[in-house]
């Protein structure tokens, strides 16, 4: 399973927020993960209407977190961005067309895979994947 760069981006913002308190730009978190502004953009507009992150408008407006990074969980972050319920063909009833659905096992196989990694992704909180802090924000350049 391979997370989208939607996801990639949407993780690596949050980190980038809960290591740097206050409203920060876009353009910030971009230059820092040296990554493209436009597709932030969009990154940050779907955690904001998840609700992970809050924004403000106009001079000295940003974005940060909309509660503490221990409050943030991972699992919920993925479910929010992926469509983890979509994952093969056979797993959305509605458009499936594989012939071989009703003697397959693989649909199952791949179900408990899903949701094993989802389990695991639920005992995870932001604080969890920034260990340490300060070397986080060194790693990225990020002053104090």
């Amino acid at each position: 399973m391979r997370l989208t760069m939607h996801t990639d981006f949407a993780l690596r913002t949050l980190m980038f927020l809960a290591v740097k308190p206050g409203q920060q730009t876009i353009d910030a978190v971009a230059d820092h993960y040296g990554i493209s502004r436009n597709h932030l953009m969009k990154v940050a507009q779907r955690l904001v209407a998840e609700g992970f992150v809050t924004s403000t408008r106009g001079r000295g407006g940003g974005l940060q977190l909309a509660r503490p990074a221990a409050a943030i969980n991972v699992g919920q972050v993925v479910r929010a961005l992926e469509d983890v319920g979509g994952f093969v063909e056979c797993f959305d009833r509605a458009s499936n067309q594989c012939r071989v659905t009703p003697a397959c096992g693989l649909k199952a196989i791949l179900a408990g895979g899903v949701n094993a990694f989802m389990q695991h992704m639920d005992g995870y909180s932001l604080a969890d994947l920034i260990p340490d802090p300060v070397a986080f924000r060194a790693a990225l350049a990020i002053p104090n």
